[in-house]
């Protein structure tokens, strides 16, 4: 397990001269590690317990384990489910005679190259954590790795493995083992050019735990062992698997025990033995390549401290395979305890596997995390009691970018390099990224030639051959909280900061306020990769707090040094405010006034701005009443300074927040009583001097003369009447003025002193006319109610205290005596007064005694009829005495005859409410007439909510129907929605009722027509229908103008009747005056006739043919008959008119019955059958055309509907077709499309073929805008087209996924110049862009003419000589259209009339 360097002893020194030397500080971890015991982890764990939050679930067993060959068998699945393996022993011998596929590129398991991941943001850091991570070179390594490819030929480094010793494995199998504390030299150079030679370039390597022995693999198949004490070579391994490069080694915790995988994605178990002296080594294949390429593993290492941890006994090993992730045991014996699929994703992508010792709830426990992309996943292995193994699935963290590396610095922080080589320090529990790191200058060695196994021949899939692109294994090794960096000439360390070199960071940065900010987050517990803090919470406080106090004396240094010497004052001003209140405030959230108001101040009192500055920084500690205890010099200096500025409302606030006794009271006393700040002044008075009345009889000597006098007082005298009552409120209720309590032993000292203020029969000093009690009676004149309410909360108060109810007596009498015998008081203010009374008297442990007599008294001044002033005022003062309880001290039929008499309609309900009489409250709001519409809510709730017996109800509804007329002029809708609602049985009754025919058709008009707006359900209502008929008549005699409105609106009418009735009209206003010239009368015949056939209209569709010629013919013959009274001799003086209204009643009826029909019963009428055929040729000639007409206009719907249909299918398939990219790279840079890295980078495909990357269309201009909206245009069509053909394609481009773009094409290209369309452009209006192009697409589509043309000629033949398209003959060149062609004809004839 790789232990956090996060305590004490391994803290680092800032202060180091040079690179070198902290390096050689940092290395000294692995000594202090080793003597970091269990114990100590587990004390460690439960101080860090309090910050595990991680999300955890179990993963069930499952019923019947597979074995390894069925789980490499498995088709894979992107949905595939987390699934927990524990088989049963693996069959070695078997897994080879099984044949599996190879993967290769194309292979589903290789994910879908053409879609792009989906990207996924960590969360944003926004608290500032500075240099996490310190990244050194380690100069004396890479000097001679440098000098040893010269000198000895060593060639390029390919392999790092790092523990208390550094080995480097060369391109010509050198292995170079440098130390790591004497200046890095050079120990041990194992291994020769010739070696080098025959076994290739070292490919791998690996150290055991106690750095004894290295192994080392070549890219052609051979291993190595080699003895780090001696240099010797032990063992030379060339048969131990199929001859391909090693592409990792690892030693695993038992010595004799190592681990390979190949090239051909093979893993074999490596067992070393010594037999009679001789070193050997048999191998065993755990997974073979065949069966799916593994090409990462890694076995869990523990450290010596977890050597007896339960875990390690099982020599678990993970492998990653380009589909699966699987964990093995490789003891007691061989099992399979679990397996992950990746599901899909991008093929290049590299798998990374790492383990770690975490702590979950106060146990340690092994955490995998493996990941292939984007997304890491964390897996926690446990073993329970019964030896089996469990693993539980982490929170999974999601990057927004590609990972070739993944490296545990310690339990909860991880370092990732991504694939542009930047590294991310990520907080594995938050997910939060602390620092980001560009390494490109490290020019990291990657394995792409031992992935595609060059030496032997390239014999590798393509898969893992695409894999290897950004593999780089063996450049990155860690070891200590350390991670070291293999370069092409060069060897990288990166190590976590401790807390104090972060701040230091920060303050050699010039940055005091995020170097403070830093501080705070280690002194608070919530920095996150803290190394260097140890110890109880307390010590680790104390220890930051004693470096922030450095940083704040040494900021306060720098704010003086940096203020501008020279310039506008509030420059300087502003650079104060910029920089001391952050020394305030960490002063005070550590807790050191002492610090604030001495070493601070008086480098701050230096400067008198920033001393002002410093001074306004207090103000909003103290109104919080965060800062106490504030030294006499520094409270004196607040205060002059404040009032320096005028500011003294600040200075009333801070005062009232100060423990002001150290200052003078006297000269804080003139200044408050001079600036007006009476509530500073109150609390100097009460907290310095105790003194609680003096302050009461200032204010009464202000506000008293003025209010004796009778006159109005002054805003100011209002602000201070008003802080009178609140602080004889809080005196009498034990509260502190403004805030606070009174001390509870001065409670009742302070009330005595308060009531016998109150009740003195004189002031001090009182001239001789001053009436008797003068501060009660003035407080009664300023604001009665208040003072009444201030007596109420203190006589709350007053339990089992025989002096507080003498007081209370005592004040009442002293009330009463006042009020009453004087007549300056208004009758609100007496009522007030008894209702007060009332209140208390009705109190059940009530000791106050009141004469009755002076209740009555009251009665007779509030209901006195000789007084009509303050009617309104006087009632409401009755209503709330009585309300109070004051009810029991009047006679009841005493007090309804008075308030009766003086019209106190509200007092009348009150009682009348009191005695269940509810229908007498209806006259009483008849009667008012301020709430007399409030009658129709007061009988509905009295109806309608339970609680009400039968016979009140009946008595309300019979009280309602005996004013039923005053309801309905009161309001009709209001009217008709209570009779509906509650007796709609009984609206004949009510109809009764109503003798007044104009108040009946408004109730009517309410109750039947809809329009009204009355809420209730019309078909419920059970109507006859001669009431709707009678309503139709009252209708016609007084709205006959809203007849066809109410009609159309009216649904259950008997049809015959109402048109007999309209007919009945229309009839009386023909037999009107026939000698008039212009009959006025004419119009309303005409209008008449429109609703008429209205009416018909609307019914006719629920009728048969025989009853259609019963609706319509009787109206013809209305339309006729004036006709056949006249002659020739003598023709009728509106013969023409009638002819019109029969001609527009044979139109409308056209459409509802046949037209021989028509012509039959015209033919036998006298008046057409006896003339000639002329006579009746226009009257015929004209249904005809109607006739034409309305079969063209059929006949054309039926065409365009077609056409549209058609032309929509068409359309929409060509949208919506896919579209096919010619190439799978950009046509302007010419790089695949998935291989840049930009995050904001968008794919873009045409309709022609073409796929571009967003930023290279941009960078060419291929935009247009159209509308205020941007579009894209293909490049090379567009640069190609020299023509003056434009074509320009919208796409809809979704992040990371390539959609098919919406074709748009200009009309530019379609159109003529002698098109019609264009001519007239200026007065026709114009399509908008989208329209154009989709009716081009169109054009385009179709495939003959004429439909197209038909629709061209009738957008564009909108106005001519006749209302009819084709009637009359037309000449000139605008009307050479389409429909003149022989192909276009319509053959109208009628249709053939029935015998």
């Amino acid at each position: 397990m790789e232990n956090e360097p996060d305590h004490e002893n391994v803290e680092q020194s800032l202060c180091a001269k040079t690179t070198d030397e902290e390096l050689n500080k940092s290395f000294s971890l692995e000594a202090s590690l080793s003597k970091f015991s269990y114990i100590d982890l587990d004390k460690e764990l439960e101080f860090r317990n309090d910050l595990i939050d991680d999300k955890e679930f179990d993963i069930p067993q499952v019923d019947t384990p597979p074995t390894l060959e069925s789980i490499l068998n498995e088709t894979d699945d992107e949905d595939e489910s987390f699934v927990l393996e524990d088989p049963t022993l693996l069959n070695i011998d078997t897994i080879d005679s099984h044949s599996y596929d190879t993967s290769s590129v194309a292979s589903s398991d290789s994910g879908d190259r053409t879609n792009l991941k989906r990207k996924k943001k960590l969360p944003d850091s926004f608290s500032l954590h500075g240099s996490v991570m310190r990244h050194s070179l380690l100069k004396g390594i890479s000097a001679q790795i440098v000098s040893a490819a010269d000198k000895v030929d060593a060639g390029l480094p390919t392999a790092i493995a790092v523990s208390s010793l550094i080995a480097v494995g060369t391109s010509h199998g050198l292995a170079l083992i440098f130390g790591k504390y004497q200046n890095q030299a050079l120990r041990l150079c194992l291994g020769s050019t010739s070696v080098g030679g025959q076994y290739g370039a070292i490919s791998a390597l690996s150290i055991n735990n106690d750095c004894s022995r290295l192994l080392c693999g070549f890219a052609k198949g051979q291993i190595t062992m080699w003895d780090l004490a001696s240099g010797k070579l032990l063992r030379s391994i060339t048969d131990a698997h199929p001859g391909t490069a090693i592409l990792h080694i690892k030693f695993t915790d038992d010595p004799t025990l190592a681990i390979c995988n190949d090239s051909g994605g093979s893993v074999f178990e490596l067992t070393f033995k010594r037999v009679m002296g001789v070193r050997t080594c048999e191998s065993r294949c755990l997974f073979s390549g065949s069966k799916g390429e593994v090409c990462c593993i890694e076995p869990l290492h523990s450290k010596p401290e977890l050597k007896d941890h339960p875990i390690t006994q099982f020599s678990l090993l993970a492998m990653a395979s380009l589909t699966k992730i699987l964990v093995i045991g490789l003891k007691p014996s061989l099992k399979v305890w679990m397996t992950f699929p990746y599901g899909r994703m991008d093929p290049s992508s590299v798998p990374l596997l790492a383990w770690h010792f975490v702590a979950v709830h106060n146990y340690v426990n092994p955490m995998l995390a493996f990941c292939r992309g984007d997304v890491v996943h964390f897996l926690l292995v446990k073993r329970d009691e019964s030896g089996a193994i469990h693993v539980t699935k982490q929170k999974h963290l999601h990057l927004y970018y590609d990972l070739i590396n993944f490296t545990w610095i310690n339990s909860r922080t991880i370092v990732l390099l991504d694939s542009v080589e930047k590294l991310h320090v990520i907080d594995r529990q938050t997910q939060e990224e602390l620092e980001t790191v560009e390494i490109s200058e490290v020019q990291l060695v990657y394995n792409s030639s031992h992935f595609k196994s060059l030496a032997t021949g390239g014999n590798v899939s393509q898969a893992l051959a695409l894999v290897g692109e950004k593999a780089c294994y063996q450049s990155i090794s860690s070891y200590g909280g350390q991670i070291f960096y293999l370069g092409t000439k060069s060897v990288y360390v990166m190590m976590l900061r401790s807390w104090r070199e972060r701040v230091d960071h920060l303050l050699k940065q010039d940055c005091l306020t995020e170097a403070l900010a830093l501080a705070w987050s280690f002194h608070e517990g919530k920095a996150k990769a803290v190394v260097g803090l140890s110890g109880d919470a307390s010590k680790r406080k104390a220890i930051v707090a004693d470096r922030m106090v450095e940083i704040l004396l040494h900021y306060a240094d720098r704010a003086l040094k940096k203020c501008p010497d020279q310039g506008k004052i509030q420059v300087m001003e502003q650079h104060f405010q910029d920089m001391v209140p952050v020394i305030v405030d960490y002063c005070l959230l550590l807790q050191r006034k002492d610090l604030l108001f001495s070493q601070v101040y008086d480098k701050l009192s230096e400067n008198s701005v920033a001393k002002g500055v410093f001074l306004e920084c207090l103000e909003p500690y103290i109104l919080s009443d965060k800062l106490v205890g504030i030294t006499p010099q520094v409270m004196k200096d607040l205060i002059v300074h404040f009032q320096d500025k005028k500011l003294m409302e600040n200075v009333e606030a801070l005062i009232v927040h100060m423990d002001i006794t150290s200052l003078d009271i006297q000269q804080i006393v003139l200044m408050c009583w001079e600036n007006r700040l009476y509530d500073a002044m109150i609390y100097v008075y009460n907290r310095g001097m105790n003194e609680f009345i003096s302050p009461m009889e200032k204010l009464f000597r202000v506000i008293a003369p003025p209010l004796n006098a009778g006159k109005t007082l002054t805003d100011e005298q209002v602000v201070m009447g008003n802080k009178l009552l609140v602080y004889i409120s809080c005196c009498l209720a034990g509260r502190a003025y403004p805030l606070g309590d009174i001390p509870e032993d001065l409670v009742p000292l302070v009330k005595n002193q308060v009531f016998e203020f109150l009740i003195r029969l004189h002031s001090t000093e009182a001239p001789p006319e001053e009436e008797i009690y003068p501060y009660i009676r003035t407080l009664l004149h300023f604001d009665t109610r208040e003072f009444l309410n201030v007596l109420a909360l203190t006589f709350e108060d007053f339990k089992n205290d025989k002096q507080a109810v003498e007081y209370q007596q005592r004040i009442v009498d002293i009330l009463l005596k006042v009020m009453v015998e004087n007549s300056d008081f208004t009758p609100s203010q007496v009522g007030c007064l008894f209702t007060f009374l009332a209140r208390q008297l009705a109190k059940p442990d009530n000791t106050l005694f009141v004469n009755r007599t002076l209740f009555d008294q009251v009665l007779e001044f509030l209901c006195s009829p000789d007084d009509d002033s303050r009617h309104s005022e006087r009632q409401q003062v009755l209503l709330e005495l009585l309300q109070a309880g004051g009810i029991v001290q009047f006679e009841e039929s005493r007090l309804i005859r008075m308030a009766e008499k003086a019209e106190f309609y509200q007092i009348c309900e009150f009682m009348y409410e009191q005695e269940h009489q509810y229908d007498k409250i209806i006259d009483c709001y008849l009667r008012d007439p301020l709430r007399e519409e409030e009658v129709f809510n007061y009988i509905h709730n009295i109806l309608s909510i339970p609680g009400y017996s039968v016979e009140e109800k009946q008595s309300v509804w019979q009280k309602a129907m005996d004013h039923i007329e005053e309801l309905v002029a009161l309001k009709p809708c209001k009217a008709a929605e209570l009779v509906a609602t509650h007796f709609s049985e009984q609206i004949e009754t009510v109809i009764k009722k109503l003798q007044n025919q104009v108040l009946l058709f408004k109730f009517l008009r309410s109750l039947l027509d809809p329009r009204e707006g009355i809420h209730v359900n019309q078909e419920s209502l059970q109507i006859s229908p001669c009431i709707i008929e009678q309503f139709i008549e009252l209708l016609c005699q007084f709205s006959p103008n809203h007849v066809i409105e109410t009609l159309q609106v009216l649904e259950c009418y008997r049809l015959e009747e109402t048109i007999q009735r309209l007919q009945s009209k229309l009839q009386e206003i023909i037999r009107q005056d026939k000698n008039t010239k212009e009959d006025p009368s004419l119009k309303d015949v005409e209008e008449t006739m429109v609703e008429t056939i209205a009416l018909c209209q609307r019914n006719s569709h629920n009728l048969n043919q025989q009853q259609r010629e019963a609706l319509w013919f009787p109206l013809l013959e209305a339309m006729m008959a004036p006709q056949k009274l006249s002659s020739s001799a003598s023709p009728h003086p509106h013969s023409e008119a009638l002819k019109s209204l029969t001609m527009q009643v044979l139109n409308s009826m056209a459409a509802f019955i046949a037209l021989p029909s028509i012509l039959q019963r015209i033919l036998q009428d006298p008046v057409y059958g006896k003339g000639k055929l002329g006579e009746i040729q226009g009257l015929i000639l004209g249904m005809l055309d109607t006739f034409n007409y309305e079969t063209l206009l059929e006949t054309t719907t039926s065409l365009l509907n077609q056409d549209l249909h058609w032309s929509l299918c068409n359309l929409r398939a060509s949208v919506t077709r896919g579209l096919n990219p010619k190439q799978d790279y950009c046509s302007i840079c010419l790089q695949q499309y998935k291989r840049r890295q930009e995050m904001a980078d968008e794919i873009i495909v045409f309709s022609c073929g073409h796929l571009y990357h967003s930023f290279c269309l941009q960078s060419k201009e291929c935009t247009i805008e159209i509308e205020g909206q941007t579009r894209w245009t293909c490049y090379k069509c567009s640069s190609s087209n020299k023509a003056g053909k434009l074509s320009e394609n919208s796409s809809e481009v979704k992040k990371g996924r390539i959609t098919p773009s919406q074709v748009k094409m200009s009309p530019s290209c379609h159109l003529s110049k002698g098109d019609p369309a264009i001519k007239k452009a200026t007065s026709e209006p114009v399509l908008d862009p989208q329209q154009i192009q989709a009716f081009d697409q169109l054009c385009h589509l179709y495939r003959g003419s004429s439909r197209l043309a038909l629709l061209t000629e009738l957008s564009q033949n909108r106005s001519g000589e006749s209302c009819r398209p084709f009637g009359g003959s037309q000449s000139g060149p605008a009307f050479n259209s389409i429909f003149q062609k022989e192909n276009f004809q319509l053959q109208l004839i009628p249709p053939v009339t029935e015998d």
